[in-house]
């Protein structure tokens, strides 16, 4: 008989206690081999009954779910998913998690009752799975509590841009982005525009956050923003970002259209509205992510004679969306997320190459790393 996914439940509250073993044993390969009510009592349990997962709330009495999760990273390294509270003050102690080494986060419904507990069911016995899959991280994870703050000019020059990034990202993403984004220069010479899975409400503070560290400018996607170089626009919980070229500057567009691949916002989404108003002026990267959102609607950037990339296996925290696209054969580069930074700046110059009909070495590497 196949050994069950052994989890530890964490929570201060019986009830959710109760509702969060109940949903992830409906799943026949799950099992919550205990609970506890305080990371004191957790920290106990997890070195008695080693799960192979923890689920975690962060505010807790006595040790609360910082605490804990900081003992976690320095010991045994157990995946952990934060069960947040849907709220500004929620929102921050979950990215200070996601910074801890968290592996991702689900949020509580308003109510607790079993019935609104049902909207995240899917969602959290999902995200159990690929945290176990996922295993322990290979490098230990940066132990800070607050973000290096880049201080931007009052009096910054805002130039349209030639040419557009599009990202596509999901579970890990907080931090690949804050890697990412944190090491382009403020001149960087494309607009960018991100779809990363994430509730509504928590959006406007990541992008403040990554605002707060970055070169470049940072902000949540509104109707209507223009998309300048050295802007990254990313959408909205619960919104699709749609691009439109127009005569005097290019646009952002957000949708209530129904959810694609399961996600509002969607990459796919993205991608095909990149691909049909920017054309062979688009790239399209697809990073970090559980799923296949994103596959298709690179390959819609492909098609349209745009630069597809996608984060490579060793970089990702789950490796599910660019798998899906490189399997499509939709990427023309993989690449470590360390190496992104340095790839979008060369990325301009060597597709301005290509159309000029200009041999290039960049070009020719392109070529030799296509999966």
């Amino acid at each position: 008989m196949k050994r069950k996914l052994r989890v530890l439940v964490v929570d201060d509250s019986a009830l959710m206690r109760k509702l969060i073993t109940q949903i992830l044993e409906r799943d026949e390969s799950i099992e919550v081999v205990g609970t506890a009510m305080d990371g004191t009592f957790g920290l106990r349990k997890l070195e008695d009954l080693k799960p192979d997962v923890v689920t975690m709330d962060l505010d807790m009495p006595r040790m609360d779910g910082m605490a804990m999760l900081r003992q976690i990273m320095r010991s045994s390294r157990v995946p952990v998913i934060v069960v947040s509270a849907l709220s500004t003050t929620g929102a921050h102690a979950t990215f200070k998690a996601l910074a801890l080494g968290a592996f991702d986060f689900v949020t509580k419904p308003k109510s607790a009752a079993s019935a609104d507990m049902e909207a995240i069911a899917s969602e959290l016995i999902a995200k159990v799975k690929v945290a176990i899959q996922a295993g322990k991280p290979d490098v230990p994870a940066p132990l800070v509590d607050s973000l290096p703050r880049v201080e931007k000019p009052a009096d910054r020059i805002r130039l349209r841009a030639t040419r557009i990034v599009a990202i596509g990202v999901s579970t890990g993403g907080p931090n690949a982005l804050q890697m990412l984004l944190s090491q382009l220069p403020a001149d960087f010479p494309a607009g960018i525009v991100i779809v990363q899975h994430m509730p509504e409400g928590f959006t406007s503070l990541f992008a403040r956050r990554l605002d707060e560290c970055c070169a470049i400018e940072v902000k949540e996607a509104a109707s209507g923003d223009l998309i300048y170089a050295g802007r990254a626009l990313i959408a909205p919980g619960n919104r699709h970002l749609k691009v439109r070229r127009m005569p005097l500057g290019d646009m952002i567009i957000l949708s209530d259209e129904p959810r694609r691949n399961g996600h509002r916002p969607s990459a796919d989404v993205l991608f095909s509205s990149v691909a049909a108003e920017f054309g062979p002026d688009s790239t399209g990267l697809i990073m970090t992510g559980m799923g296949e959102d994103g596959a298709d609607g690179l390959g819609d950037i492909q098609s349209a004679g745009g630069f597809t990339i996608a984060q490579d296996e060793a970089s990702c925290v789950v490796f599910g969306m660019p798998r899906a696209a490189i399997e499509r054969n939709h990427v023309t580069r993989v690449a470590s997320l360390d190496s992104l930074p340095k790839l979008l700046m060369e990325t301009r110059e060597a597709v301005t190459g290509r159309r000029a009909g200009v041999a290039n070495d960049f070009q020719e590497k392109v070529c030799n790393t296509i999966r």
